[in-house]
């Protein structure tokens, strides 16, 4: 005979869980909304300034914090619904405003700008497409996580590479160093997507 303790108690752990998951002002979630303020204030200051070396601080400041905000969540317990959404969101438009600026001012080559944009349009479209269809989310992968990590050290240092830095020379090395194998990884996570997409969207439109 099941445990009247137990059966009476068993809702609000359930409750009490999403609760959890639906707060919204958590730190993990400030940090990425903070991550989002700072992309006009990028434009600004490498437009309005013409500051380069400042910007290229600005990108590499956005880029660190995705790895803070992430650590938080999972070692404190503030995993979120919201978060879920709003660090990959935050991410997209890191390299979508980030890269186009950066190619507009000409510090970074037409290539690499081309080959991220043209991924991050088709990851996006998929996951977009996935979600209309009744998929269900679909995790990131450690080969995802590692191409967005090593990008995100790239773009900073490319654009770093065009400023008054006073080790300007090194950075273009060091972000073909990165940008390279973060392409080839970003791309390979790309493929190992299509069928966890299409497992995603059978498993949704079974439940």
């Amino acid at each position: 005979m099941p445990d009247p303790d137990a059966v009476a108690h068993a809702p609000a752990v359930g409750l009490d869980e999403a609760a959890k998951l639906a707060r919204i002002w958590t730190v993990p979630n400030v940090i990425s909304f903070l991550r989002l303020l700072c992309l006009p204030l990028f434009v600004y200051v490498l437009f309005g300034r013409e500051n380069r070396a400042a910007a290229a601080w600005i990108l590499v400041g956005i880029g660190a914090t995705d790895w803070v905000d992430g650590y938080i969540a999972r070692n404190f317990d503030q995993v979120t619904t919201l978060g879920k959404v709003l660090d990959p969101v935050a991410d997209r438009l890191l390299f979508f405003v980030g890269i186009t600026a950066i190619l507009i001012d000409g510090s970074i080559p037409v290539w690499f700008a081309v080959a991220v944009l043209v991924r991050e349009i088709l990851v996006s479209v998929g996951t977009v497409g996935l979600a209309a269809l009744g998929a269900r989310r679909i995790d990131v992968t450690w080969i995802g996580k590692t191409g967005t990590f090593l990008l995100m050290g790239a773009i900073p240092l490319f654009l770093g590479a065009e400023s008054t830095l006073g080790w300007a020379p090194a950075a273009e090395v060091l972000a073909y160093a990165l940008g390279i194998p973060g392409l080839v990884c970003s791309y390979w996570a790309a493929l190992r997507y299509i069928p966890m997409g299409r497992q995603a969207l059978r498993e949704g439109r079974a439940t």
